[in-house]
């Protein structure tokens, strides 16, 4: 049977009640004793259940991580804690931002950020090993790429209303593409979040629900009236009774089907995109560019950043600073009209 520190954990703190400094120093021993002898595969495996359990990273996150630490031991050949060296991140480095990606006119190299996803990963594993009190290299060690300030490229308003009223048909299908389209502008939500909701999830009445975002986090999210009435109107066209919100019509209709009729987020990409073609917007559409576009909405209408964080579910507000760049384009107007007036001519 196999016994992992987490469970040692949980039988030493039941069997001992609470820990004196002496017992918990002689259990990180014991802790570091164990995943000496560990092989990384090994020590890995534990990092990523401490993740998803103790933690409560997604799987998806969950996933990533593992992906990433993988292309890290495998081209590093790390088989042990202490293979993990300033030598060794340096020369991973230099080859994972040397990595091609693309062809032809795309072709290029890994972009900062995601050179950054690999890293974050890493430091994270050592500083679980930190706690567990096993040698390797030091977590603050590894400082992250520097990346250049992100470009929102956002459509105009025009274009966001035709894109808004591109749906325009009274079927089970238009009605829910309309749906979709005016619960992403009216929320922010992620592609992921949308496709999640269950029917008895909005709250009508009140025009507000609650979704679980990234790391399990649950926040507050409004629903404007167009919003209400196109939910409204979509449900009304259903004849099924599954509890999901945004069903594939095409699955639903089929009889005997084992699949869920709950739409992807793939799925939901590509409406977003065919209604944006149809809008005559020759920009990159997705999902979450209607999520920058309800952000930048709400700050250019007055909303302060705070809150704008909180209903977008940032965790951090340096994530939201990225949309204050947007509302710069309104300063020079707002200099013009209230700077310096009663020396204007």
């Amino acid at each position: 049977m196999s016994y992992s520190v987490v469970d040692f954990d949980a039988d030493f703190v039941r069997a001992n009640g609470e820990t004196s400094k002496s017992t918990t120093e002689s259990h990180n021993n014991y802790d570091c004793s164990i995943i000496g002898v560990m092989t990384i595969k090994e020590i890995k495996k534990q990092f990523l259940d401490y993740l998803e359990i103790e933690k409560g990273r997604s799987l998806k996150t969950v996933e990533n991580y593992d992906r990433y630490l993988n292309k890290f031991f495998n081209h590093s050949k790390i088989e042990k804690s202490s293979d993990i060296t300033d030598d060794s991140l340096r020369e991973f480095r230099l080859w994972l931002n040397r990595q091609p990606t693309g062809s032809g006119k795309t072709a290029g190299t890994i972009k900062k950020n995601t050179q950054n996803y690999h890293l974050i990963a890493i430091r994270t594993f050592l500083k679980y090993l930190a706690r567990r009190n096993v040698a390797s290299l030091a977590p603050e060690k590894i400082e992250l790429a520097k990346t250049p300030a992100r470009d929102l490229d956002l459509v105009t308003n025009q274009e966001l209303a035709r894109l808004l009223a591109g749906p325009e048909g009274k079927d089970e299908k238009s009605l829910r593409d309309k749906a979709i389209l005016e619960i992403f502008f009216s929320t922010g939500l992620r592609v992921s979040e949308l496709c999640s909701l269950n029917r008895d999830d909005i709250d009508m009445s009140r025009g507000e629900f609650p979704i679980r975002g990234k790391g399990e986090k649950i926040r507050l999210v409004f629903i404007s009236d167009i919003a209400k009435d196109a939910v409204k109107s979509y449900l009304a066209s259903r004849k099924d009774m599954e509890e999901v919100l945004f069903v594939n019509v095409a699955k639903n209709a089929c009889k005997g089907k084992t699949e869920s009729p709950r739409l992807t987020p793939r799925s939901v990409e590509r409406i977003v995109k065919h209604y944006a073609i149809k809008a005559g917007i020759s920009r990159k559409m997705t999902p979450h560019t209607l999520r920058h576009l309800f952000a930048t909405d709400l700050l250019q209408n007055g909303a302060d950043i705070r809150s704008v964080q909180m209903m977008l579910g940032h965790s951090n507000i340096s994530t939201t600073q990225i949309y204050t760049h947007v509302t710069d384009r309104q300063l020079q107007e707002i200099h013009k009209n209230f700077h310096d007036k009663k020396r204007q001519k």
